[in-house]
């Protein structure tokens, strides 16, 4: 390769199309780490060059994380001047706060990047924005929402006659942002079936509505007496959390559906959506993501559905869901990844790649 003519290099850990399409916009080999039993091998010389590793997330994603951690840590020992990962999706994105006993896993995959020496990333679509807070380094979010809204102008018939979907109140924001866009109304699907399996998962039911006296109540003092845990304080009676059935909060009647998520994956919901929007009237259902994980069994779940077409961008393999299911259609974004690493290496501004994105996307 002359590597004088590009003046960087991109590495891959697994190949697939979307990476190949990326390496053919930015006219650059592509370059793979040897990786064998127990060995991680460099075989071309990094010292003072700009790497780029490009990673994609597969279904096996800790052995993904693995490796992208073991080729950054090669490259630094190798003397790189810069590390820069590409990470289409970033895997665990959605453990980026508390709930209950879980760890915020993000901000340790984002330490563990650092620690083994990537100096940037390009990613596309975080499932939340603040998790660019957890790196110690510069962070590119790119969007993919440009794409998709060309899909929705140039694929879908009759587009002016959709309404944009939200499938629950936390993302009304991102299905706004499409609305403006687009020129079209918004609907929000508010509330969730009863007795959904969820209701154990998040403890609405806890503690329970009836006290318990039977068991020991206080501290026991030497005369046989009870004194209360906090003497003059009375604890208000908590009550179980309980959300209202589901209702759509637009009209969708003889309109065509258009629900948009950054992230699918066990489609349970999408499908519990579009059975609502159909009994509401609507004649056509899509469902527009960024990354298309569709894991288990997902790609029937979606054929035997309501839902009429998913179409997911290619950040995240899933051409064995599409033999699966023909509902499914993909959106390539690897054009934006190139440009983006084009820009990065020649120190060109970025902001041309957010140019008519809103703050809300």
């Amino acid at each position: 390769m002359n590597v004088a003519k590009s003046g960087y290099r991109v590495f891959s850990a697994n190949s697939s199309v979307a990476i190949e399409r990326v390496c053919f916009s930015v006219d650059v080999l592509l370059l793979v780490v040897y990786t064998g039993p127990n060995i991680v091998d460099v075989k071309e010389s990094v010292r003072g060059q700009t790497i780029f590793i490009i990673q994609t997330i597969p279904r096996d994603v800790n052995t993904a994380i693995m490796e992208l951690l073991v080729m950054a840590y090669a490259l630094k020992t190798s003397c790189a001047k810069n590390i820069i990962g590409v990470i289409p999706y970033f895997p665990y994105s959605k453990q980026c706060k508390m709930r209950k006993r879980g760890s915020i896993v993000c901000k340790l995959l984002a330490s563990m990047l650092a620690k083994a020496g990537l100096t940037h990333i390009i990613t596309m679509d975080l499932h939340q924005k603040e998790i660019q807070g957890f790196f110690s380094f510069p962070v590119d979010n790119l969007r993919a929402s440009p794409f998709l809204i060309q899909y929705i102008q140039e694929e879908i018939p009759d587009y002016r006659n959709a309404i944009i979907v939200a499938k629950s109140p936390a993302a009304a924001k991102r299905a706004q942002s499409y609305a403006e866009r687009l020129r079209l109304g918004l609907a929000v699907i508010h509330g969730e079936a009863q007795c959904s399996e969820s209701d154990m998962a998040d403890g609405r039911h806890s503690p329970p509505c009836v006290r318990n006296t039977t068991g020991h109540t206080g501290l026991e003092l030497p005369s046989g007496k009870q004194q209360a845990p906090f003497p003059g304080i009375e604890l208000p009676i908590m009550m179980a959390k309980e959300k209202p059935p589901i209702t759509v909060v637009g009209d969708v009647g003889g309109r065509i559906a258009i629900i948009v998520d950054d992230i699918i994956d066990d489609v349970g919901d999408f499908v519990a959506a579009a059975e609502i929007l159909k009994e509401r009237g609507a004649y056509k259902i899509y469902i527009m993501a960024t990354h298309g994980l569709l894991s288990a069994d997902a790609p029937r779940l979606i054929e035997e559905s309501a839902i009429d077409e998913v179409v997911v961008t290619n950040t995240v393999p899933h051409e064995v869901q599409k033999l699966q299911c023909p509902k499914i259609k993909t959106v390539d974004v690897s054009m934006i990844l190139a440009e983006a690493i084009r820009r990065i290496h020649n120190g060109e501004s970025m902001a041309y790649l957010f140019r008519n994105i809103t703050v809300d996307d």
